[in-house]
């Protein structure tokens, strides 16, 4: 998986990055306890890479916007703190930038990836959009 940074670096090449004013990373890691607050030894996550390939040409046509990369660590077992997802977003204005991560992130957790989550009692909960099939 790339990094962060090696994500922004590439759009950062861009012939048209001139036009950017913002380049903007998330990176989402693997928390020691659950949203219920259980302890969590990690995780494993899926991802529907056509669904995501869909979502990141969506974010690509938001107002402003240059790139919008991603990358998934997925189909793995992941220790906490590893890194899960790195998404980058590059484009014109701040408000831009910001709104198009948002939904973009949004719309991958909702509609792209699945984790199983595996607790320090032996217990696995799996959930997201492969989990709750619609």
């Amino acid at each position: 998986m790339k990094s962060a940074a090696e994500l922004a670096a590439e759009v950062r090449s861009r012939p048209d990055i001139a036009e950017a004013g913002m380049v903007l990373c998330h990176t989402g890691l693997v928390r020691s306890a659950s949203r219920d607050g259980r302890p969590v030894s990690g995780l494993r996550v899926a991802a529907d890479r056509v669904r995501l390939a869909e979502i990141l040409e969506e974010g690509r046509r938001m107002d402003g916007i240059l790139d919008v990369r991603i990358e998934i660590d997925a189909d793995r077992d992941l220790a906490v703190g590893d890194a899960i997802m790195h998404l980058v977003v590059a484009g014109d204005y701040r408000e831009n930038v910001i709104a198009a991560l948002s939904s973009v992130l949004d719309a991958v957790k909702s509609g792209v990836t699945a984790k199983t989550e595996f607790f320090t009692d032996g217990a696995l909960a799996p959930s997201g959009a492969q989990a709750n099939p619609s």
